[in-house]
């Protein structure tokens, strides 16, 4: 699987939990670390953990490894690691914090509208 159709998983794996906001940028050019970050938000604790764990379950069955999880017991703020994928799941008032978007401005913003419910 390549990075934009693991990008793509992630943002469905997302909207199918009802996840906020769904931002993705594409880091390639600005970071050593991934292809895309996904950034997006939930209501609540409870929330957090099930997006996660349903993007995690997603990238999994599709045949792809998760490197790690991390924050999942706090559900404030989880990040997966995805390899070519980072996906950042917030609550809202830790996205609004801590506002990934703006410390990654230099990364143009992918069009992800196709692959969420509106």
């Amino acid at each position: 699987m390549d990075s934009k159709e693991l990008l793509q998983l992630t943002v469905e794996a997302a909207d199918d939990k009802r996840a906020d906001d769904i931002v993705a940028l594409d880091v390639a050019e600005v970071s050593l670390m991934a292809d895309y970050f996904v950034i997006l938000s939930a209501d609540s604790k409870r929330q957090v953990q099930a997006i996660a764990d349903n993007i995690v379950d997603f990238v999994r069955k599709a045949g792809s490894d998760v490197k790690s999880v991390e924050g999942r017991t706090a559900g404030e703020w989880v990040l997966i690691d995805a390899g070519d994928v980072i996906v950042h799941v917030f609550q809202k008032d830790a996205r609004a914090h801590y506002n990934l978007e703006k410390l990654w401005s230099d990364a143009p913003i992918v069009d992800v509208a196709q692959w969420v419910n509106a």
